[in-house]
């Protein structure tokens, strides 16, 4: 047996041939637990490669091969892979994914050197022709094989349904997505992307002999165990680091860390069908605050290890207190949050409000604008906030994607901290407000009041979130809406009722309708927002489902929420009526959770941009930029200057950057929209000039 680790060239450089027995299980990592992850990670590999850190690498784990005896498929060397079969075929369909995408960009160098790490040379006469290193042998054996050997574009649509297809699918759209954002930076970005998924990831290869036991070695690998969490990989870090620095360790330990060994800070904290320790997370969402990226919870250490060892200028007990008094600031609200009855801060109704609304990667905006250290003035702050939570809970209500959530928390942050503490608020909200694709956008009050109009809300939203929004019209009515100085009274309690159907849900036998048309009225306006209330307690179910007369009463006696006091002065309740209430709540949850006024997004079909694609030199050609001319941005309060060259490139420190992003990612260390950070003179953004008439005409000269 032979142990090392390597890499994916190391692996699948040489002409070989690694076998999926025919009974290793199907094909079975999917988008949100694996897929989107792992193209995450190699995201962030490519991008800290092309800024601070051009050795950067990511841990994939384990595989396990086992030399076959000759006389196998081919006269190529030839192994079985006993262990980590799915992580090898995704890396296979990523590689070729975006070897296809290349070379339909017209970046066929790049695309040949991934077909270098996926299929086998044509000379050596292959068995019916198989050029591919991974050879699979089971059922997922015709899916695997078309789509790998399909001509780029790659038509899926043409091709098998099958989970490999879709995983193939999955990374063409986000390598495109990524290679045409800027094109400017293609190729940049093209180059980086071969060199994470060629030398930026690094596995642990068992390579057996033919005779060895491979079922042992794989029940080994595969028994139960405790893996160390990204908390513990940062304590084990910036204590070595005390140490090394002279500092009192076990005092630092007593002052700092030994708050975190509780069952607050060891609890698992649900992430989708996973769940993370609340310590990592914490941190993971104070390594996004500080520097303005996104951060996976699979990434978390490494980030940390870059950022202390190249961002951080002061020593590591200063690290360490900064982390503590976060986590107790954190924590404060968290448990805060968690207050069922009376009034709450607005900072802890934050928390409570965006958990409800299904998204705790909101976190990181709450942590950055509690950080002392980097003050932001309490009303930018304030409306920083509302403006997250409105951005969030709009969507959350209308049941929109949620995948890019993280990344824009992460632009969110670098936007409030580009320039100026007393104009964050107002980079934010432009930055919200100029999102156009699906999975980013600000809903628009229009928007609200056409879907919640006939939205069958009770089925469509989860408990929690639906509560949480007939809380926010409770609190209104009674005072609680930013302008009442006096509230009636205290907030409603939270995480305690129960919702209520005014019209019940078996409505026939004490509400009975006669002709079909008006039963599927019936039905249909069943769980709207207009039907439903909030109550302290459940009605009992023979009154729950029987006639108004008979349940307005029980409402009367048992229920003081101002959100029943119109249904309640009803003599009948029926579908106008339902009508009507709807577009009265939704006016109450529109102002709850405004929007800038005459904010109306125009969203973007799929893969539209936003803007005329165009690039420096493009504009420099057209007359649009000058030679000569300075721009700026500001990184962490430290302005820096770039100057139009007159072959259309950025210099900055005497350094020329082909693309506005390159330029930005050497300033900020680590990656910038170049287009968004790099201002005029006049003040403006640079992407501005991308929709002039002349830029476009320069386009289409070019």
């Amino acid at each position: 047996m032979k142990t090392e680790l390597t890499t994916p060239m190391q692996m699948f450089s040489l002409p070989q041939v690694l076998e999926i027995p025919l009974y290793q299980r199907a094909y079975v990592w999917a988008e949100e637990e694996q897929w989107e992850p792992l193209w995450q990670d190699i995201r962030r590999v490519s991008e800290l490669r092309m800024s601070t850190a051009p050795s950067a690498t990511h841990f994939l784990g384990a595989v396990v091969l086992q030399e076959q005896e000759s006389g196998g498929v081919s006269a190529l060397r030839s192994y079985a892979i006993v262990d980590g079969q799915q992580r090898l075929t995704t890396l296979q369909l990523l590689m070729d994914a975006a070897g296809a995408v290349m070379t339909h960009l017209g970046l066929e160098q790049a695309a040949a050197r991934l077909e270098n790490l996926t299929h086998n040379a044509a000379m050596y006469g292959l068995v019916g022709g198989d050029r591919l290193k991974v050879q699979h042998h089971n059922s997922d054996r015709d899916a695997f094989r078309s789509v790998m050997t399909a001509e780029p574009p790659v038509d899926h649509a043409e091709l098998e349904s099958a989970r490999i297809v879709d995983a193939h699918r999955f990374f063409s759209a986000q390598v495109a997505e990524w290679l045409t954002d800027d094109p400017g930076t293609a190729h940049q970005n093209a180059e980086a992307l071969v060199a994470a998924l060629s030398h930026g990831l690094q596995l642990v290869a068992i390579t057996l002999q033919a005779d060895e036991n491979s079922q042992e070695i794989f029940e080994t690998l595969n028994a139960r165990g405790t893996p160390l969490t990204a908390a513990d990989l940062i304590k084990n870090l910036v204590f070595k680091r005390l140490a090394d620095e002279g500092a009192d360790v076990q005092l630092a330990y007593e002052q700092h860390w030994r708050g975190f060994e509780n069952t607050f800070w060891e609890s698992e904290v649900p992430l989708g069908r996973l769940s993370v320790q609340h310590l990592s997370l914490f941190l993971t969402h104070w390594l996004v605050a500080q520097t303005g990226e996104e951060v996976s919870t699979r990434t978390t250490f490494g980030r940390f290890k870059h950022w202390l060892e190249h961002e951080c200028d002061g020593p590591a007990i200063t690290v360490l207190q900064e982390i503590t008094a976060a986590a107790r600031r954190y924590e404060a609200l968290i448990r805060e949050s968690r207050q069922k009855v009376g009034n709450i801060s607005r900072s802890a109704l934050f928390l409570y409000r965006t958990e409800a609304a299904g998204s705790i990667a909101v976190r990181p905006v709450l942590i950055r604008m509690l950080d002392p250290r980097r003050p932001i003035p309490a009303d930018q702050a304030a409306q920083i906030l509302a403006d997250v939570e409105s951005w969030l809970v709009r969507r959350s209500l209308l049941s929109l994607p949620t995948s890019d959530i993280s990344r824009t928390v992460a632009a969110v942050i670098a936007a409030l901290d580009d320039g100026d503490p007393v104009g964050s608020a107002a980079r934010v909200r432009t930055f919200l407000e100029e999102q156009v694709r699906p999975g980013t956008y600000w809903p628009g009050d229009a928007e609200m009041r056409e879907r919640l109009a006939e939205e069958p809300v009770y089925r469509r939203l989860r408990r929690s979130r639906l509560s949480m929004a007939l809380e926010a019209i409770e609190d209104r009515l009674r005072g609680h809406d930013g302008a009442s100085k006096n509230p009636t009274a205290a907030r409603v309690e939270r995480w305690t009722m129960t919702i209520e159907h005014l019209l019940p849900q078996s409505w026939k036998k004490s509400w009975p309708v006669d002709d079909l048309a008006a039963q599927l009225e019936r039905d249909a306006h069943v769980h709207r927002l207009g039907n439903l209330t909030l109550l302290h307690q459940g009605l009992n179910s023979s009154v729950s489902d029987g006639p108004w007369d008979a349940k307005r009463t029980a409402l009367d006696a048992s229920d003081t929420l101002l959100l029943t006091r119109g249904p309640r002065s009803s003599a009948t309740w029926d579908e106008g009526l339902i009508d009507t209430r709807t577009a009265e709540m939704t006016e109450h949850l529109i102002a709850a959770w405004p929007v800038p006024a005459g904010h109306d997004p125009e969203v973007s079909k799929a893969g539209e941009t936003e803007y005329v694609e165009t690039s420096v030199a493009r504009l420099v050609a057209a007359g649009v930029l000058a030679p000569g001319t300075v721009l700026t941005c500001e990184v962490r309060s430290v302005q820096h200057r770039a100057t139009v060259t007159t072959d259309g490139k950025l210099e900055v420190d005497g350094t020329k950057y082909d693309s506005p992003s390159g330029a930005a990612a050497a300033v900020a260390h680590g990656t910038r929209n170049g287009w968004r950070v790099w201002r005029l003179p006049s003040g403006d953004q640079l992407r501005t000039l991308k929709q002039r008439p002349q830029a476009a005409h320069a386009e289409g000269e070019a």
